[in-house]
């Protein structure tokens, strides 16, 4: 089963194709003890689950109440890591997911993909909020920079949603991300300060949201051509999104927007050819004022 996404690591493989630039953009086991349920919130508000990734592991709950959820993803390993969310149906079990991801192909039918906080650059914390039904659901990590994608090396484990009476209303939310085939469409520009993101995928197949602000001077084409080969540091730095999501799907992230330019990307890859979205023109420049 190949990975179902891939934040850099086809980066340097994949020619870098119809790039868009807008500055508006009008269209596994912890050794420390870990709680069996996550610490919940008011009524009010979505339950918050606390998770840390590191080389090569989370450290999160084992069981969580269904509901309204945010999940806070703490990056603290040395490298790129995101909390990919994959809900495992017809009764599949996280034994069942390992030996499909064993083997190379396309994932199977009862493997959904939940979106989840995309990739912070390390130390930093990424989020998403989401529905949960009960059900199985496992946390993995398909970064695969340089090497093995990092579930082969442990970064994966089951979740358990069990179900809860408590409701919530969804957050209220500043702009509307649509994710289509193959490009971003904001429902009005970002402006400065602390947004909260709706990100609704209204395309055909799976897509996700990476966040990237760019360092002063860099623009959206001197990012993607460094990610060709990733020499020196990195011209800018990641700040999460949402992970791939099925279509017909939506989540919420948070995050701080200062002035100046970022990038929009999706990384997945496509249905038809494999390649990145990217590759197709899914990745975008906006600023914030």
């Amino acid at each position: 089963m190949a990975s179902l996404t891939t934040i850099v690591g086809l980066m340097g493989s994949v020619a870098v194709a119809g790039l868009s630039i807008d500055s508006t953009i009008d269209r596994g086991a912890s050794d420390a003890p870990v709680p069996m349920y996550a610490t919940t919130e008011p009524a009010a508000k979505a339950r918050v689950v606390n998770v840390t990734g590191e080389d090569f592991r989370f450290v999160a709950p084992d069981i969580i109440p269904a509901g309204l959820t945010e999940f806070r993803f703490l990056n603290k390993g040395p490298s790129l890591h995101h909390m990919a969310i994959l809900k495992l149906t017809a009764g599949k079990t996280i034994d069942d997911l390992r030996a499909a991801l064993a083997n190379p192909g396309p994932a199977p039918a009862w493997v959904k993909e939940m979106g989840g906080p995309n990739a912070p650059d390390p130390g930093l914390e990424a989020n998403a909020t989401m529905m949960l039904d009960p059900g199985n659901y496992a946390l993995i990590c398909f970064v695969d920079i340089g090497g093995p994608p990092h579930f082969a090396k442990g970064m994966v484990r089951p979740l358990r949603v069990v179900p809860a009476k408590v409701a919530a209303p969804k957050p209220k939310a500043d702009v509307t991300a649509t994710l289509l085939d193959y490009s971003f469409k904001l429902s009005s520009p970002i402006r400065a300060g602390t947004r909260t993101v709706r990100v609704h995928n209204a395309a055909r197949q799976h897509h996700e949201v990476e966040l990237v602000m760019l360092n002063p001077g860099v623009n959206l084409g001197d990012f993607m051509k460094w990610l060709e080969k990733m020499d020196g540091p990195s011209p800018g730095k990641a700040l999460g999104g949402v992970a791939g999501m099925e279509p017909g799907m939506s989540q919420y992230f948070t995050a701080s927007f200062a002035p100046g330019n970022y990038a929009l990307i999706c990384f997945l890859p496509d249905a038809k050819d494999g390649k990145p979205h990217f590759a197709h023109g899914m990745a975008q420049q906006i600023t914030v004022r």
